[in-house]
């Protein structure tokens, strides 16, 4: 689940861009839900592992390799730059949607047939993993640090000087988001509760269709 998640979020940046005017991820052959293209070795591969050892098995958190996008071949500079960076963020907003559907039809479709109890409960407790990692993903990303969505969202409402300084970040931006997380993971907390506050209602509206304990699946 965190995987196709990564990977969508790669693929709408691109997919956005093409739409845009710029081909380059198209180019590199970025376009694409395969995987390869898309994993870094540390932010796909290292990263999630050791986040999820070092919590034991609680949380576990990464990134893909970042699309590469030219903003000078968009047809309008602003108007693509913000439907290029928003794009993943409604992507993962779209995809924890969609794991919240298909939680609600499994669970129906087993209500009604009464078969396949526990390959629905398995395909239910991937599908909150889901929905938890698309909402975390979105709202993460909405953080305004670059190299993040949100820094880039935040950028066109600067004015023009501070604006190209607050870009400039770019560079650093690994660094800084590395000390968001480990230093400071009490304000992580709070950007991310309409993330935690997101999942609760969404799993508290199909409850009724879990096929297995619906508060076991949600605690998992």
């Amino acid at each position: 689940m965190l995987l196709f998640a990564l990977v969508a979020h790669e693929f709408a940046h691109g997919w956005a861009a093409y739409r845009q005017g710029d081909d380059t991820a198209y180019k590199l052959g970025r376009l694409t839900l395969n995987p390869i293209p898309h994993i870094d070795p540390i932010l796909t591969i290292a990263m999630p592992v050791f986040l999820w050892f070092v919590s034991h098995g609680t949380f576990t958190f990464g990134g893909a390799r970042p699309v590469p996008v030219v903003t000078r071949n968009f047809r309008n500079f602003k108007r693509g730059d913000l439907i290029v960076s928003s794009a993943g963020i409604v992507t993962n907003l779209f995809l924890a949607l969609a794991c919240t559907a298909v939680f609600a039809i499994a669970g129906e479709i087993h209500i009604l047939t009464g078969v396949g109890r526990s390959a629905v409960d398995t395909l239910q407790r991937m599908l909150v993993w889901g929905i938890q990692i698309n909402l975390i993903l979105a709202f993460f990303n909405l953080i305004p640090i670059p190299p993040l969505d949100g820094s880039r969202l935040l950028y066109h409402f600067l004015p023009p000087g501070l604006g190209a300084r607050y870009r400039s970040l770019d560079r650093f931006g690994f660094i800084l988001v590395m000390v968001l997380i480990y230093f400071f993971r009490g304000t992580v907390g709070v950007l991310l509760s309409p993330a935690s506050w997101g999942l609760a209602h969404l799993v508290e509206l199909v409850l009724p269709f879990a096929a297995g304990n619906g508060w076991n699946i949600f605690q998992q």
